[in-house]
């Protein structure tokens, strides 16, 4: 069985059950597998098949969804095309593709400007008729491929074969009188199609039976779960910081939560156990990639056995394998792993090595088979010719009383090379003391990890990502 087919498996088999929910208007899952259908023979007609790109410039939307599977049903190669890009990185995301599927939202002038050599396919009212879709792409042709963000200078382009997409499955874990079908009866999808966490995340909501519940208006946290019924949801870390800030000061029922996931960065030990405390059993930790897909999960019912996890990042998801090798760095095999960057073999090979992925994040596996991260292979700051890992150092200063967040980041310094700074945000009522801070980063790490400055900043600026954004933290020295 080729991808997609057990997704129109899936909805074919309770077509009357909702699978899209948007403010008043309710599309079934029959409705979404026509949808798919028509798409297909649209598609089709405009002259594409197998190996061709495709690009989707779409909204939050079931057609946005519907169309990127309809690509796919004909072995074409879906791209995610993210709204906003800078103009430089749209021609690369849309170089080589045959066509773009645009709704009202997706139909820029820039998108026009950038996409000279593909087909613009807007989605209209009027679809041809239905025709049953029949996947035919092969496992190992390219099925997905989604482009980062190009915080680097180049957006890379993270390839999927048909048949890492079709590994993909709505593995879920909680307590065990909760299951995936409970877990994703209600998901909130927001943001973006071109995410890949909220695609996987879609599907397997899909694959569970449950309905994708988009708001009608950007989400706002906390309250958005109540009032919408939402039993899971993704979650960044900076907006988990947000969500807390209101939950110390007032109730807000989550009881329906099976499964909040807080994933994208790490999470310090402290603030995870004020999470599980005031959100419940609902939450969860999860690890992963864009080149991985998911990779592991941390839940309150794991803190209830092994307290020590608290500071991981949970256990491998059923079909991950995890190795830690040499320097400490991560290594994983998962059959949803990426099949390499597009068009990129060089930066290919330092990352997928004989069917292994070099997360590049450095870390430990305790006795009881928790991944503990520790910092990033590549994010250090060299001072006087010596490799300093900022993940500890962070980890080191929001440990620190009257801080509840702290971030370092590098910048050249004309006499050590580098030089480390150090950002906080001070906890509610807090006023961090730098000279404690620094006598805490001496004593957990040495004298040499201490950064060479410390400030205050009520928040922490966001990159488009939903990361913490360094770069512009840098900005303010």
């Amino acid at each position: 069985m080729v991808y997609p087919q057990g997704l129109l498996d899936a909805l074919a088999r309770e077509p009357g059950k909702p699978a899209f929910e948007h403010g008043p208007r309710v599309v079934t899952r029959g409705e979404t597998l026509e949808l798919i259908g028509r798409l297909t023979v649209a598609l089709r007609g405009a002259g594409l098949g197998p190996g061709d790109g495709v690009g989707i410039a779409t909204g939050v939307t079931p057609e946005g969804w519907a169309a990127q599977v309809a690509a796919q049903v004909l072995g074409c190669r879906a791209v995610g095309v993210r709204p906003g890009l800078p103009a430089a990185h749209l021609r690369a995301v849309v170089a080589d593709l045959a066509a773009v599927v645009v709704d009202e939202q997706g139909e820029t002038p820039e998108l026009r400007a950038a996409a000279t050599g593909a087909k613009i396919l807007p989605i209209g009212p009027s679809l041809p008729a239905y025709e049953d879709p029949v996947p035919q792409g092969r496992p190992e042709d390219i099925g997905w491929v989604v482009f980062t963000s190009g915080s680097t200078g180049v957006p890379k382009g993270v390839a999927f074969s048909f048949a890492a997409l079709g590994a993909r499955g709505p593995e879920y874990r909680g307590p065990a009188d909760w299951s995936a079908g409970d877990a994703y009866r209600r998901f909130l999808l927001f943001g973006t199609l071109t995410s890949a966490v909220m695609v996987m995340h879609l599907e397997a909501c899909l694959l569970a039976g449950g309905t994708a519940v988009i708001p009608v208006a950007l989400p706002d946290f906390p309250w958005v779960l109540p009032r919408l019924d939402i039993t899971a949801a993704l979650m960044t870390v900076p907006r988990l910081y947000q969500v807390l800030d209101v939950l110390r000061g007032e109730d807000v029922d989550l009881s329906a939560l099976r499964a909040l996931t807080v994933a994208g960065s790490p999470v310090t030990p402290g603030l995870m156990a004020e999470a599980f405390e005031r959100i419940g059993p609902g939450l969860q930790q999860g690890y992963g990639q864009t080149e991985t897909g998911k990779l592991t999960i941390l839940t309150a019912e794991d803190i209830a056995r092994h307290p020590s996890a608290l500071g991981s990042v949970g256990r491998p998801l059923g079909l991950v394998s995890v190795e830690v090798r040499e320097d400490s760095e991560v290594y994983v095999r998962t059959p949803t792993a990426f099949a390499g960057y597009w068009n990129n073999p060089d930066l290919t090979a330092t990352v997928l090595r004989d069917g292994w992925v070099r997360t590049q994040d450095v870390g430990r596996l305790d006795a009881d088979g928790f991944l503990h991260l520790t910092g990033r292979a590549r994010d250090v700051v060299i001072v006087n010719a010596i490799i300093h890992y900022v993940g500890p150092i962070e980890r080191a200063l929001a440990s620190g009383a009257g801080v509840d967040q702290a971030y370092v980041v590098g910048a050249p310094d004309e006499r050590t090379g580098e030089a480390m700074h150090a950002f906080v945000v001070a906890s509610p009522g807090g006023s961090p003391d730098f000279g404690e801070l620094r006598a805490l980063v001496a004593a957990e790490l040495g004298e040499a990890a201490v950064p060479s400055t410390f400030r205050v900043i009520d928040s922490v600026p966001v990159a488009a990502s939903g990361k913490p954004d360094k770069a512009a933290l840098l900005l303010l020295l």
